[in-house]
Formats: C-alpha cells, structure tokens, sequence
C-alpha cells in the first residue's frame, strides 16, 4: 500500500498507510506502547492502539481519523469552542485516572527521563489542538503523537491542556491563532477545570501553568543551543510560552477564583 505523509511532527515524521499510522522508533517508545496498551486495555477511547513494529522498525499504531490543527495558522474554528474545551477537560481526567494506576514495565524509559512514583499519573504532556482529532467540528476524537508522555503530577499535565485551549497566552499571540475574545478567558479556563472536574486550589493551578511554559521553553532553548534541529525550528513557540508565562503571572486573583 502506499505511503501518504502525515502534517505536523516536529521531531519524528508520520506516515499513514491503510488505517495504521508508522513512525521512526525512539528509545522511549516501547514504553509509551505499554502505556497505550494499558489504556486499551482500561477501555479509554480516543487513544492510538499499538500495533508494534513493522519490518522496517517504524513503531505502527492506528490512525485517529478526522481534522486537525496542525501547522495551520490560525488554528480551526473548533479548537475555540466549549463544546471541544469540555470534551478535552472529560477525556484528559479519564487518561489521569487509568494512568493512575499504570504499572510501568521493569526496563521502562520516558522522554524526559523521570520515573512512575507513587500519587503520579502518566500525561501526554501536550495535549494540544494541533495533536487533536476531530470529525464535524464538534465531537473530539481523541489525540495522538504519544512520543512525549510522562509521569507527572494531574496538574502538570493540565496546564497544557489550558494553556493552548482556554488560551492562557496573551492578546497578540491569541490573535495569531483565531482567538479574538481574551476576555472570556476566565470562564473558558473553569469551564475546563470543571469539565475535568479539578477539585485543587485554583489560584495555586494558575502558578502550575506558569512553571510548566517556562520550564518547557527553557527545554526547547537548551536543546536548540545543543544543536537539536527540530528544537531549533520550535525557538519561536518558546518565545510565544515565555511571552504566556508573564501574562499568566500578570492575571489578577479573581481570574483564578470564581
């Protein structure tokens, strides 16, 4: 069958072939598979299954069917509507509480390194609209590009999750993407919190989303500075979270509390 090449990836390039996706194989992969597999086996939908290995090593898993964001700018129309927020806010906590309870293979191996601890769940860690599918414009299917999962607290993975889709980014770069309302953005942010049913401090979440941008844009200066390619061509979104970073900051208490 003929290989069709897949937008967006940054790092590891996709192909779809049938209804199977395949990608170049990465030391952390057989990890993620035992976490997909554990997600199936948990029955949570809108998750890529692992298919193994092909002939050539590429990693196969199946293909989410529907539109996504990708490398499109301004993003669709979709990825600013509640229906969508609410549906990510459902699916993210329904991944949080299977993964809670991940047993991570003996050999196991994550993107950045760290390790399964007890009160930790396993994120995608960007869940974002450009790694979303969704059909008719309304109905989420589910996200793929696992490559990056890791353990981590609830919050932390959250705080992607709001920091793309709420957006918490400042007017300017909101613009950029299609979102034209910034003062909705409180009630956009519970609206997901509520979606997922986040029961924490709220205002101490808010500090979360500032820590996870910054910490990520620093990894993507590192790694560009250390002559990462892919990390170089993502220095502009490292700009765009640093810039996020200090509007977050900058939003007064009763952003965070309703």
């Amino acid at each position: 069958m003929s290989e069709e090449t897949l937008t967006g990836g940054n790092s590891v390039g996709a192909v779809r072939i049938g209804d199977t996706v395949r990608k170049r194989a990465l030391p952390w992969t057989p990890t993620v598979h035992a976490l997909l597999r554990h997600l199936e086996a948990a029955g949570v939908d809108g998750v890529p299954r692992a298919l193994g290995f092909d002939e050539q090593g590429r990693e196969m898993l199946t293909y989410l069917p529907g539109e996504t964001a990708g490398g499109r700018v301004p993003w669709p129309a979709w990825s600013f509507t509640d229906v969508l927020l609410t549906q990510v806010g459902h699916w993210l906590r329904r991944v949080h509480d299977a993964t809670a309870g991940f047993v991570p293979p003996a050999d196991a191996r994550w993107f950045t390194g760290r390790t399964m601890e007890p009160g930790l769940i396993v994120g995608h860690q960007d869940v974002a609209p450009y790694n979303a599918a969704v059909l008719d414009g309304d109905r989420l299917v589910g996200f793929f590009d696992w490559d990056s999962a890791f353990p981590s607290t609830r919050e932390y993975d959250l705080a992607v999750a709001a920091l793309w889709w709420v957006p918490l980014c400042p007017p300017g770069v909101a613009e950029g993407l299609g979102f034209h309302d910034t003062d909705d953005r409180s009630r956009r942010l519970h609206l997901l919190l509520d979606a997922y049913g986040y029961d924490g401090d709220r205002q101490a979440f808010g500090a979360t989303v500032v820590h996870r941008t910054r910490r990520q844009a620093n990894f993507f200066r590192e790694a560009a500075a250390a002559g990462d390619e892919a990390m170089i061509a993502m220095l502009p979104v490292a700009g765009y979270m640093e810039q996020s970073a200090a509007d977050i900051e900058a939003q007064p208490d009763d952003f965070w509390v309703r």
